[in-house]
C-alpha cells in the first residue's frame, strides 16, 4: 500500500490509488501519514483535503459566492474541494459509499487536472491536479466496474497473521499515544529521508527512458489479462516510469513492468465475481518472460536488398498455425427446434449445474421511484444529485437557496427594497429536487420445464440468472424466486436479501415436464401483491426466463399471453429474457413481451459483454 502511494505521488497522472480492505487495518492512517512525507509546494506544506461522502455537488465542484451575491450583486465563484485539493492529496473514505455522480465527477478531474464548473449563473474553469487516494471496505457494497476501472491503481489490504508482528503494531500505537510529540520526533530522520527521496523521484520521473520493448513487454501483460480498452496499458507505463525514478534508474527495466502490473491489474483483469483478487503468478511471469528490458540498440543499416523483404509470400501467404480460416469456431447443428411435447419428457427431472456467471446489463424499472436507497433504478432522494428545484409541497426537502434567491430578484423593486437586504416571501421559496438511485425488488420467473433441460439451456439459463442475482445483490436490491414445471409454480425464493441462499436454490433447481407459463405468472403476481403491502415504496422488476412455449394445459399459449396483459395492467415492470434457440423460432417470448409491456432481452444478450459486441457488429 505504501508503494502504490509513493508511485502516485512521484506521478499524479498515474491517476491515484484505490485502497481497498477489511476494517481495522490502517487504511485512513496511512493516507494521513502521507501528506506529512510530501515534498514542500511553494515552501507550503502538502494540503490534505477530505471529500466527506455526505458532500453535495456544490461543495465538491464550487458554486456561486452567496456573500458577494448578496452584498453587491455579482456572481463570484466559490471553490470546491476539488480545486482547493490542487497540488496536494485528495482523500475520499468509505468510496464505494458516495454517491456515483461524485464518483464520476472526482474521477474527471483526477484524469484532466481541471475543474469546469457551468452552474448557477458561474462559468469558470479551474487548476486541480492533485493525488486522488480512495479507501474502501468490501463487504460494504463494490464500485461499479466503469468507476473501478477509473483508479489507476489498486491494493487489497489485510491485518497481519504473525502474532510478533501484530504485537509489535500494538506496541507502537500505544507509544504513539502516551507520547504522540516523542514518537514523532524518534521518526523524524527516517521521513526527512523519505520526503527528500520523493522529491529526487519527482524531478527524475520526467527522464526515465521507456523503451518500445518495454511497452511491447506492457502490451504483452494487459492481453495475457486480457484488460478491456487501453487505459491499463497507459497506467501501466506511468507506474513502471515512477517506480523507476523511484529506485533511482533512468530506464526502466523488468522488474518496474512486474511492479506496475501488480499494482494496475488486479482490478482490471477480466475475471468472475467468484475469483480471488491479486493476479496469476504463473500467467503474470510468463508473459513477463525472463530476459530483462534492454534499451532499444541503434537503428541498424537496411538490409540485403536481394533478401526477402516485408512482402515475401512466406510471410504473407500462410495462415496464423492452430487457426483456421473461419472467425468462429464451427458450431453443431442445434437439434429440431418443432417437436416440443416429445422433448419435454427425456429432461423431466434433470439437474444441471449453473456455469461461471459474468457481468450483466443493468435492468431498472421505468420512471422515478421514491424508494431505499439503492443503485438500480432512477429516483427522487434526499442526498442524490441535485437536478433543479421546486416550490414546497408540504412534504419537506431541503431549500435551494440560490434559486430561491433568483425567484425572489425580479420582484424586489415592487417590494420595495432597502438598500443591502433581500426581500423574500412565501412564493418565492424553493426545495432542491435532488435524483438518486433505488433499490427495487427483483423476482425472477423462471421457466424449469422439460424443453430448457432438453435443449441443453439449462445452463446457459441458470447462469444468466446467477449473473442477475449477483448484479441484484450489489445494487443492494432484495430478490426472489418463483419456478414453474409441470402443472404448477412454486415460490422456490421469498423475498431476501441474501444472494447466496437465491443461488443455492437456483443451483439445485431441476428441470423437466410441461411448461405451465400462465401459472407461473400468476404466482409471481401473488408474491408481487404480497410484497407491495409490505414495503410500498419499494418498486419491483420482474424478470421472466422463459422461451414462450406454454404446454400445461388447454389453449396454454392463449392463457399465458391473457395473464401478461392483465399483469402489464397492474403496472409492474418486467424484463422477458428470451431463451428460445435453434434455427426454427417461433418467437412467443417476444409475442410474451409484447404482451407485459416488458423488455425483450435474449439469453445471449443478458452479458454486459454481449451487447457491447452486438453493438460493435452493427456498427461495422
Amino acid at each position: 500500500m505504501a508503494l502504490a502511494l509513493i508511485l502516485t505521488s512521484i506521478s499524479p497522472e498515474v491517476g491515484g490509488v484505490l485502497v481497498r480492505g477489511e476494517k481495522g487495518t490502517a487504511k485512513s492512517t496511512i493516507v494521513r501519514a502521507l501528506a506529512a512525507v510530501l515534498p514542500p509546494v511553494d515552501d507550503h506544506e502538502a494540503r490534505l483535503v477530505e471529500l466527506p461522502i455526505g458532500a453535495t455537488e456544490d461543495r465538491v465542484l464550487g458554486s456561486i459566492d452567496l456573500e458577494s451575491a448578496l452584498a453587491e450583486g455579482r456572481a463570484e465563484y466559490q471553490p470546491g474541494l476539488l480545486v482547493k485539493a490542487h497540488r496536494g492529496i485528495l482523500y475520499v473514505d468509505e468510496v464505494n459509499l458516495l454517491h456515483d455522480h461524485l464518483v464520476d465527477v472526482l474521477l474527471d478531474a483526477a484524469a484532466m487536472g481541471r475543474v469546469t464548473v457551468e452552474r448557477d449563473g458561474v462559468s469558470v474553469e479551474r487548476d486541480a491536479r492533485f493525488v486522488l487516494v480512495g479507501t474502501m471496505n468490501p463487504e460494504e457494497g463494490e464500485l461499479r466496474p466503469q468507476l473501478l476501472d477509473r483508479f489507476g491503481l489498486t491494493v487489497e489490504v489485510a491485518a497481519p497473521r504473525d502474532p510478533a508482528l501484530r504485537a509489535e503494531v500494538v506496541r507502537r500505537r500505544m507509544a504513539h499515544d502516551a507520547d504522540p510529540e516523542s514518537f514523532a520526533a524518534a521518526y523524524a530522520d527516517a521521513e526527512d529521508a523519505l520526503r527528500a527521496r520523493i522529491a529526487e523521484a519527482r524531478k527524475r520521473v520526467g527522464d526515465v527512458r521507456l523503451s518500445d520493448r518495454a511497452l511491447l513487454r506492457i502490451a504483452e501483460v494487459c492481453a495475457a489479462f486480457e484488460v478491456d480498452g487501453l487505459r491499463a496499458d497507459i497506467v501501466m507505463a506511468r507506474t513502471a516510469s515512477a517506480h523507476a525514478a523511484w529506485q533511482g534508474r533512468d530506464d526502466v527495466v523488468l522488474e518496474d513492468v512486474e511492479v506496475a502490473a501488480r499494482l494496475a491489474l488486479p482490478h482490471r483483469r477480466r475475471r468472475n465475481p467468484f475469483d480471488s483478487p491479486g493476479l496469476d503468478d504463473d500467467l503474470l511471469q510468463d508473459a513477463l518472460g525472463e530476459d530483462d528490458l534492454e534499451p532499444d540498440p541503434e537503428p541498424e543499416p537496411d538490409p540485403d536488398p536481394d533478401g526477402p523483404g516485408p512482402g515475401s509470400d512466406s510471410s504473407d501467404s500462410s495462415e496464423e498455425p492452430g487457426r483456421s480460416s473461419d472467425a468462429h469456431p464451427p458450431r453443431c447443428k442445434p437439434p429440431d427446434a418443432t417437436g416440443e411435447p416429445d422433448a419435454e419428457a427425456p429432461g423431466a427431472g434433470t439437474t444441471t449445474a449453473a456455469a461461471a456467471p459474468y457481468r450483466t446489463r443493468l435492468l431498472t424499472v421505468r420512471g422515478t421511484g421514491t424508494g431505499t436507497a439503492g443503485r438500480r433504478s432512477r429516483a427522487r432522494t434526499e442526498t442524490g444529485r441535485r437536478v433543479g428545484a421546486e416550490r414546497p409541497t408540504g412534504s419537506g426537502g431541503a431549500l435551494h437557496l440560490v434559486e430561491t434567491i433568483r425567484a425572489a430578484v425580479p420582484h424586489q423593486h415592487g417590494r420595495g427594497r432597502v438598500a443591502g437586504r433581500l426581500l423574500l416571501r412565501p412564493e418565492d421559496l424553493r426545495v432542491a429536487v435532488r435524483e438518486g438511485r433505488e433499490s427495487n425488488l427483483v423476482l425472477f420467473c423462471v421457466d424449469a420445464s422439460g424443453s430448457m433441460a432438453a435443449r441443453k439451456r439449462m445452463e446457459q439459463v441458470k447462469t444468466a440468472v446467477l449473473s442477475l442475482l449477483l448484479d441484484a445483490y450489489q445494487r443492494r436490491d432484495k430478490v426472489g424466486l418463483v419456478t414453474f414445471r409441470g402443472d404448477r409454480a412454486d415460490l422456490a425464493l421469498p423475498p431476501t436479501s441474501s444472494v447466496d441462499v437465491a443461488a443455492a436454490r437456483l443451483e439445485d433447481l431441476p428441470a423437466g415436464g410441461r411448461t405451465p407459463l400462465a401459472e407461473g405468472l400468476l404466482e409471481a403476481a401473488k408474491v408481487l401483491e404480497l410484497e407491495r403491502i409490505r414495503d410500498p415504496r419499494r418498486r419491483p422488476l420482474l424478470v421472466v426466463v422463459t422461451d414462450g412455449r406454454a404446454t400445461a394445459g388447454a389453449d396454454a399459449v392463449a392463457r399465458s399471453q391473457s395473464v401478461a396483459v392483465w399483469l402489464a395492467g397492474t403496472g409492474v415492470a418486467s424484463v422477458v429474457v428470451d431463451c428460445e434457440s435453434g434455427a426454427m423460432r417461433m418467437g412467443l417470448a417476444r409475442v410474451l413481451a409484447d404482451h407485459l409491456d416488458a423488455e425483450h432481452v435474449p439469453v445471449g444478450e443478458v452479458s454486459a459483454d454481449a451487447l457491447v459486441a452486438a453493438a460493435r457488429g452493427r456498427a461495422a
